[in-house]
């Protein structure tokens, strides 16, 4: 197959979770697949989020926060929501040929120092590429 699986990673806000997901399927995976990532409310991506992605060498300055309706009608090989109350506003998606689902803590609520929240940020980073791209690569048979 030479088309690329199209994979699109929906959360809340579209700052954090999602836009670290999508960083690093697109690094791990991104010969074979397009990813996109997108909020049911979303806002901006976290300062912080891009900031512990390129220690991890992903860079995801260029990404942007997207509105869930910027993909309404498109095809996705697969879906993933990766918090409970994306998969709650979101329990299917139009155009999905398979939807998964696996919550991970938001890090933007951790509330303590700067150091502290980077300490946070950088597990919930971490977490994502173990748990994350592992999804991606089973429920795509990659």
């Amino acid at each position: 197959m030479n088309e690329k699986r199209r994979v699109l990673i929906l959360c809340t806000g579209n700052s954090c979770r999602s836009q670290m997901a999508e960083g690093w399927v697109r690094h791990d995976l991104g010969g074979g697949v397009e990813v996109f990532s997108a909020g049911t409310h979303p806002t901006a991506v976290h300062p912080l989020a891009a900031a512990v992605m390129a220690e991890a060498g992903a860079d995801i300055s260029a990404q942007r926060s997207k509105p869930l309706s910027e993909f309404w009608g498109q095809p996705f090989d697969l879906v993933v929501t990766v918090c409970d109350s994306a998969k709650e506003a979101c329990p299917s998606f139009r155009g999905a040929a398979r939807q998964a689902h696996e919550s991970f803590p938001d890090p933007a609520g951790f509330v303590g120092t700067e150091e502290e929240q980077l300490t946070h940020f950088r597990r919930v980073r971490d977490l994502l590429r173990e748990r994350l791209v592992a999804l991606v690569r089973r429920e795509l048979a990659l």
